[in-house]
């Protein structure tokens, strides 16, 4: 078998390192790109989300609302 009969030498072989490359990169990529990580909800905004499904009274919203004013 000759290496450079077209087929597997020169430029065709470099072809393939660079999808065999491109492929594995994106199957492999971090899921936390730098600069487009998905915003986390601050403890208030989780809490108004709670309140607005109807998991907690307006009473428990007002008191957790209050202690987490009282921390900054």
């Amino acid at each position: 078998m000759h290496f450079y009969d077209g087929h597997f030498g020169g430029m065709h072989l470099i072809w393939w390192i660079i999808w065999l490359v491109f492929i594995v990169w994106i199957f492999f990529i971090p899921t936390d790109i730098p600069y487009q990580k998905t915003k986390k909800d601050s403890p208030l905004e989780i809490l108004k989300k709670r309140f607005a499904k109807g998991e907690i009274s307006k009473e428990e919203f007002e008191e957790s609302k209050k202690i987490l004013n009282s921390d900054n």
